[in-house]
């Protein structure tokens, strides 16, 4: 039994770690953000303390995540540098294919889609805004790019750049599927 104790707590620091980070956060300053002691994350890390529940509750609050997603997120996708097209997750909605690159990589700082919308499709009828700015290349096809109350049609290497609490809408409002790749900071999704 004080084997298993001992590789679940290796398990814990090493998530903690990983998290930590991946999110850019010293110890001391996630410690701070967490309101426990400035040593915390060290001693967890290292082994020497093993938190309660309610503690790394409160250090993951401060990052932020969920334990369940702490408990179960893939430890091998932090270490991952190159994602292959099938690792992609898709994302999007009927008619939209928005597929994520490097989902599984926890407290990822960007977004990267690539984006396939189907004629006569769009990212909703209601405008999207959020923190963060984004930025996008249209690869094929026609995109409508509705910016506060601006609109653009854009076309194969015309680009958008923005900051996303601006009001913001796409749209493909050509006759074929219009490829577009894009990045958010932070991640929206």
């Amino acid at each position: 039994m004080a084997r298993q104790d001992d590789d679940e707590d290796r398990l814990v620091a090493m998530r903690l770690r990983v998290v930590r980070r991946s999110v850019g956060l010293s110890q001391r300053e996630l410690a701070r953000r967490a309101g426990v002691g400035s040593g915390t994350i060290s001693q967890i890390e290292s082994l020497s303390l093993k938190p309660s529940v309610s503690v790394l509750k409160r250090i993951l609050d401060a990052v932020p995540m969920d334990l369940a997603t702490f408990f179960s997120f893939d430890l091998s996708a932090d270490q991952a540098q190159v994602f292959r097209r099938a690792d992609h997750v898709n994302i999007g909605a009927p008619g939209i294919r928005y597929l994520l690159l490097a989902a599984q990589r926890p407290g990822r700082a960007i977004q990267m889609l690539h984006e396939f919308y189907e004629p006569s499709t769009s990212s909703g009828r209601h405008v999207l805004s959020h923190a963060g700015e984004e930025c996008g290349i249209v690869v094929s096809g026609t995109l409508e790019v509705t910016i506060g109350d601006e609109v653009n049609v854009l076309h194969p290497g015309d680009g958008y750049y923005f900051n996303s609490s601006l009001p913001h809408r796409f749209r493909n409002i050509g006759t074929t599927v219009c490829e577009v790749v894009s990045a958010c900071t932070p991640p929206s999704f």
